[in-house]
């Protein structure tokens, strides 16, 4: 087993621990506050790093939990999550760079909508890049659950992209 350094293994976490933070608790301030909450009990849990199979999973874990404790307590409204776009090539017009902006946010806020379940397990997939079995690790739920869960948020937003398209709602 490897030694684990708070600065070099847990510290570069941050960014992730915030995104997650912040897809769940939806402001900004609470995900920022979950992140120190979640440095400060992993730091408090440092003599039993090296019995976590991963600390990047256990810190996941941690952030999730408590931002969904946050998100109870405050009972949070959906607040739409911009997306940073592609940088558009010089070709693309005002009106197309218009467009996709807007399909961009469309596609958040149907991301928005889904189930909590749904929208963590998008977020941690899509945007995070993260295994299934990691995904599965830290939402406590089987490879089989996240893929079915992944499969069905992907549809219903699909879905519903495709209605507002077609009927412009």
């Amino acid at each position: 087993m490897q030694e684990i350094s708070f600065r070099n293994d847990i510290l570069p976490l941050k960014d992730k621990l915030f995104r997650l933070a912040l897809r769940i608790t939806l402001d900004r301030a609470e995900a920022e506050d979950v992140v120190q909450d979640t440095m400060i009990k992993v730091w408090t849990k440092r003599e039993e790093w090296s019995q976590f199979d991963s600390i990047e999973a256990y810190c996941l874990v941690v952030a999730k939990n408590l931002a969904i404790d946050r998100s109870q307590k405050k009972e949070a409204q959906n607040v739409p999550i911009t997306y940073e776009m592609e940088e558009a090539s010089d070709h693309i017009s005002p009106y197309d760079q218009l467009e996709q902006e807007e399909k961009m946010k469309t596609i958040a806020r149907l991301v928005d909508e889904l189930p909590e379940k749904q929208r963590l397990i998008m977020q941690l997939r899509d945007v995070e890049g993260e295994s299934y079995k990691r995904i599965a690790t830290v939402l406590n739920l089987t490879e089989e659950q996240v893929k079915v869960n992944l499969f069905r948020a992907r549809q219903k937003v699909k879905q519903r992209f495709l209605e507002i398209e077609e009927y412009g709602l």
